[in-house]
């Protein structure tokens, strides 16, 4: 089992940053690439990004790019997700998930998942 527990959302004007964490416990080993979605009220949950567990090769779906920079540090078992030039669409719950096999944007492809960090932008 992996246990994941996010920090960091919050509530910030348009055009500011926040930067979200997700620390991850337990069987760390097996996690092969650390992703973020977000849900909004209403919609489905959507991919944000993600990141290859060991080693790099971070990608984006295309409304973040240029915005959004996914990052890990492997000593401490941390992904983080540092959000900048934020838009009230941004708006939703943001999650922090792990999957064990490939690289995927499928949110059901993802093993393990945290509880979820509200990230409010005003406009």
């Amino acid at each position: 089992q992996v246990q994941l527990v996010e920090s960091g959302g919050g509530l910030v004007q348009a055009g500011g940053s926040l930067r979200l964490s997700c620390a991850a416990s337990g069987r760390t080993f097996s996690i092969y690439l650390m992703g973020w979605f977000r849900q909004a009220p209403g919609k489905e949950r959507e991919f944000v990004a993600a990141i290859k567990w060991p080693g790099v090769s971070p990608y984006y779906t295309d409304s973040v790019k240029g915005r959004f920079t996914i990052s890990r540090d492997n000593a401490k078992n941390t992904v983080s997700l540092q959000m900048n030039s934020l838009k009230p669409e941004d708006t939703a719950v943001y999650y922090c998930a792990a999957n064990t096999a490939y690289r995927s944007v499928l949110s059901h492809e993802y093993d393990y998942w945290g509880q979820g960090t509200q990230v409010t932008v005003s406009s």
